[in-house]
C-alpha cells in the first residue's frame, strides 16, 4: 500500500510538471465528460423507453369478449404543424365505463380531452374546436411523453354503422397502441445510431486525450521499467496522473442528466420533451454508468502507454512508434462486413453494415498512418539525397511517429464519414417529405385528401355545406389495386366541381390548373378525370374524398367539418401529407441531433490534436535554429511532417467515404450522395492540413526565440 501511495503521488506530481500537462488536464476532463455523456444518454434512452411502454400499457385496451361492452373505442389520426396526432373516438355504453390512465372521467357527448402539447401547438390551427368542445387536458400519467399529441373525443352520437369499433372491457392491457407508440423505433436501433454517430467520436477523443503530451510519459514508463517496475507500477502512476481530471469530467456529465431529471427538457431539433420522472427513477443507474465511463477512459489511458514486454528495450511500445498489425486487420474486417452486408438476411443487413462502418471508421486512420510512415521513409531518403533538411527531418519524424498522424487524421476520417452519412440518411428519409413541401409551396393547403369509410350522396351534400364557399368535392378511386404496378386512378366529381380545377365536363385530363397537375404528380400519370352526377364514397377502401379550395388558409375549416361528421373515424391529410406526418420523416431530426453531437466531439478531437502538436513541435524544433542558422527550416519541417501526410489522409478518406456512401445507397436502394458536400468537406480538411502545418511552424519560431539549453 505504501508503494501504491508513493506511485500515485508521483503520478499526481507528473500531471502538474510535464510539458503540455495543462492541455492534457483539460482534454482528459473534456474526453471523459463526452464518453460519460454518451453513456449516461444511453441510460436515459433506456429509462425513457421503459417509462413510455409502462404508460402505454396503462392505457392499452382490454377487449370485451361478449357483445355487451361498457365502451366502444376507435383510434384515428390527424396532424398539427406537420406532426402526427393520435385521435381516439369513444362512446361509453354505461355510466361506469372504464377510463384509461390520465383520464379522470369521460367528457360529455361532443366534448374532447387534449394533451397539453397538442393544445400548445394546435391552438392557432383551431384544435380547441376541431373535434368538439374542449373540456380539459390529459394528465401526464396518461401520456407516453410530455410532447405527445393525443386527443380523446366522445362522439355526440353513436354512428349507425359501428361494427368496426372496438368493444373495450377495461384498460391496462398491451393492445391498441396509440400516440407516439404507433411510431416507436426499437431501442436497439436508437442506441446503435447514438453510439455510431456520437459514441465513436467520443471514444476517439478519449484516445487523443490519452496520448496528448505522451513523450514525457513514455520516457517515464521506460524509466520505471529500467528500475524494475512491472505493468501495474506504470499503471498506478498513469492513473494518478489522469484520475483527477477524468473524475471531474465524469461528474460534469451528470449535470445535464440531473437537470433533465428535475425538469422536462426539450431536445432540439427534435422538439421531443423528456419525462423527468423516468430519468429520476434511473438516477443511480446513470451514476453507475458515468463511473463505468470513467473506468473506460482510465483503461484507455493505461492501455495506450505500454512498453516492450520482452524486457530487451526500455523504449515504450505505443502508437507513437508503430502501428499494431491488428488495427489493419480490424479495418479490413470492417470493410469486409460492409461488403458482405448485402448478402446477409434482409432483417440484419443494416445492423451488419453499421457494425462494419463503425469498425472501418475507427481503424481507417491506422491504415493512413502505415501509408504515411512508408511515405516518411521515402521523403527522408529524398531529402538526404537532395540536401533538403526540412524534408529529411520531416520525413524521419513521419516515419518514427505515425501515431501523430493517426490522431490528426482521426478527426478528419470520422468527421467526413459522419457528415456524409447524415446527408445520405437525411436525403433517404426526407425525399418524400421534401416532395410534399415542394407541393405545398405550389398549392399551399388548397388540396386535401380525406379517408372516410363510406359516405352516401346525402352525407356528402351535408359535408359540402360545412366547407368554405366555392370548394370542390371530388372522389379519388384506385382500380385494380394489387393487380398491376401502375393501377388505373380516376378523379370524379360533378361538372361544377371539375370546373374548379379547370377540367371540362368531358373529363379532359390534358388540361387543368396547378392543383390538377399536382394531383397527377402524386396519383400517377395514369390518372383520368371523370364527371359524375353525384359524389359518393363506396365502402371497401378504394375511394377517398379530395377537397379542393379556391384559396389557401381554410384547412382548419375542412378538418373541423371532417372530424365532426357522424362517422368520425376519418383521416385528413394534405396532398401527399401522409409522408410528412410519419415518424420516418421525424427520424431525420434525431439523426441530426446525434450526428451534430458527434461532429462537435470530432471537432474537439481535431482541435486537441492540433494543439498537442503545437506544444510538441514548439519544444522539439526550437534547437534546430541553432543547428541550421535560420528559421525557414521550421516551416519546411512542419509542412513535410504534418501537412503532406494530412493531405494524403484527406485523399484516402474522401475516396473511401465516397465508396462507402455509394455502397450504402445501393444496399438500401434509397437516398443520394451530395458530391458538393463531400467536396466541400475534403476542401475544409485540405485547408485545415495546411493551416496546422503553418501554425505549428509559427509556434516553433516563437519558441526558438526564447530557447536555451536545459538539462535532460
Amino acid at each position: 500500500m505504501r508503494t501504491v501511495i508513493t506511485l500515485l503521488r508521483i503520478g499526481l506530481s507528473a500531471g502538474r510538471a510535464t510539458p503540455g500537462d495543462r492541455l492534457r488536464w483539460w482534454v482528459l476532463l473534456a474526453a471523459t465528460a463526452t464518453v460519460a455523456f454518451v453513456a449516461v444518454a444511453t441510460t436515459g434512452a433506456v429509462a425513457t423507453y421503459e417509462g413510455r411502454e409502462a404508460r402505454s400499457d396503462a392505457r392499452g385496451v382490454v377487449l370485451a369478449e361478449g357483445k355487451d361492452a361498457p365502451l366502444l373505442y376507435r383510434p384515428g389520426g390527424d396532424s398539427v404543424g406537420g406532426n402526427p396526432v393520435s385521435v381516439v373516438f369513444v362512446h361509453p355504453m354505461t355510466e361506469d365505463a372504464p377510463v384509461p390512465a390520465g383520464v379522470r372521467r369521460w367528457p360529455e357527448p361532443g366534448e374532447v380531452l387534449l394533451s397539453p402539447e397538442l393544445v400548445r401547438t394546435g391552438r392557432e390551427e383551431g384544435i380547441l374546436t376541431r373535434y368538439g368542445t374542449f373540456s380539459g387536458t390529459v394528465r401526464p400519467d396518461g401520456l407516453a411523453s410530455p410532447s405527445e399529441r393525443i386527443a380523446y373525443v366522445r362522439v355526440a352520437s353513436l354512428p349507425s354503422n359501428h361494427a368496426d369499433w372496438l368493444p373495450v372491457a377495461d384498460f391496462g392491457g398491451r393492445g391498441g397502441a396509440t400516440g407516439e407508440m404507433r411510431y416507436q423505433w426499437p431501442l436497439n436501433s436508437t442506441l446503435l445510431v447514438l453510439w455510431a454517430l456520437a459514441g465513436v467520436p467520443a471514444l476517439a477523443l478519449a484516445v487523443v486525450a490519452a496520448r496528448v503530451g505522451s513523450r514525457s510519459r513514455d520516457r517515464r514508463s521506460g524509466l520505471l521499467q529500467a528500475l524494475g517496475g512491472v505493468w501495474w507500477h506504470r499503471a498506478v502512476v498513469n492513473l494518478g496522473e489522469a484520475v483527477f481530471p477524468a473524475a471531474l469530467g465524469a461528474a460534469l456529465a451528470l449535470v445535464p442528466y440531473t437537470i433533465a431529471a428535475r425538469w422536462n427538457l426539450r431536445l432540439p431539433p427534435t422538439g421531443y420533451l423528456l419525462n423527468h420522472r423516468d430519468l429520476w427513477e434511473r438516477w443511480p443507474a446513470a451514476a453507475a454508468t458515468a463511473a463505468g465511463a470513467l473506468t473506460l477512459v482510465l483503461a484507455i489511458v493505461v492501455g495506450t502507454h505500454r512498453v516492450h514486454a520482452d524486457g530487451t528495450s526500455t523504449r515504450p511500445a505505443s502508437a507513437a512508434s508503430r502501428v499494431p498489425r491488428w488495427r489493419l486487420v480490424a479495418c479490413g474486417a470492417g470493410a469486409g462486413l460492409v461488403v458482405m452486408s448485402q448478402y446477409a438476411p434482409r432483417g440484419t443487413q443494416l445492423a451488419i453494415y453499421c457494425c462494419g462502418t463503425v469498425t472501418m471508421w475507427a481503424f481507417l486512420s491506422s491504415v493512413v498512418a502505415v501509408l504515411t510512415r512508408r511515405l516518411g521513409a521515402r521523403l527522408a531518403d529524398s531529402g538526404k539525397r537532395a540536401g533538403h533538411p526540412g524534408r529529411l527531418i520531416g520525413g524521419r519524424w513521419t516515419h518514427a511517429h505515425p501515431g501523430v498522424i493517426v490522431r490528426l487524421a482521426l478527426a478528419m476520417v470520422i468527421g467526413v464519414g459522419i457528415l456524409t452519412q447524415m446527408q445520405i440518411w437525411t436525403s433517404r428519409l426526407g425525399e418524400q417529405t421534401q416532395a410534399v413541401r415542394a407541393t405545398q409551396e405550389r398549392v399551399k393547403d388548397t388540396v386535401t385528401e380525406i379517408i372516410v369509410p363510406a359516405m352516401t350522396a346525402a352525407e356528402t351534400d351535408r359535408f359540402r355545406a360545412a366547407l368554405p364557399p366555392g370548394t370542390a368535392l371530388l372522389t379519388h378511386t384506385v382500380d385494380d389495386l394489387g393487380h398491376q404496378e401502375d393501377p388505373r386512378v380516376s378523379i370524379a366529381g360533378t361538372c361544377r366541381d371539375l370546373r374548379v380545377v379547370h377540367i371540362g365536363c368531358q373529363g379532359d385530363a390534358a388540361h387543368g390548373n396547378i392543383q390538377a397537375q399536382e394531383m397527377r404528380r402524386w396519383y400517377g400519370t395514369n390518372l383520368t378525370f371523370t364527371p359524375v352526377p353525384q359524389v359518393t364514397v363506396k365502402p371497401g377502401g378504394t375511394q377517398t374524398l379530395v377537397v379542393v379550395m379556391p384559396e389557401p388558409g381554410h384547412l382548419w375549416a375542412v378538418k373541423q367539418a371532417a372530424y365532426t361528421l357522424p362517422t368520425p373515424a376519418v383521416q385528413v391529410n394534405g396532398l401527399g401529407g401522409v409522408w410528412e406526418t410519419t415518424e420516418r420523416a421525424r427520424l431525420v431530426n434525431w439523426i441530426r441531433l446525434f450526428g451534430g453531437t458527434g461532429l462537435f466531439f470530432v471537432l474537439l478531437a481535431g482541435a486537441v490534436s492540433s494543439a498537442a502538436e503545437f506544444v510538441r513541435v514548439r519544444h522539439v524544433l526550437a534547437p534546430l535554429s541553432v543547428l541550421t542558422g535560420n528559421l525557414r527550416v521550421f516551416r519546411s519541417v512542419t509542412i513535410w511532417h504534418l501537412t503532406v501526410p494530412m493531405l494524403i489522409a484527406t485523399v484516402v478518406t474522401t475516396v473511401v467515404t465516397a465508396w462507402h456512401a455509394v455502397f450504402f445507397i445501393a444496399l438500401v436502394k434509397a437516398g443520394t450522395v451530395s458530391w458538393t458536400l463531400l467536396g466541400a468537406a475534403a476542401a475544409v480538411c485540405a485547408v485545415t492540413s495546411i493551416a496546422v502545418g503553418l501554425l505549428a511552424a509559427r509556434a516553433a519560431v516563437r519558441a526558438a526565440d526564447q530557447w536555451v539549453p536545459t538539462a535532460d
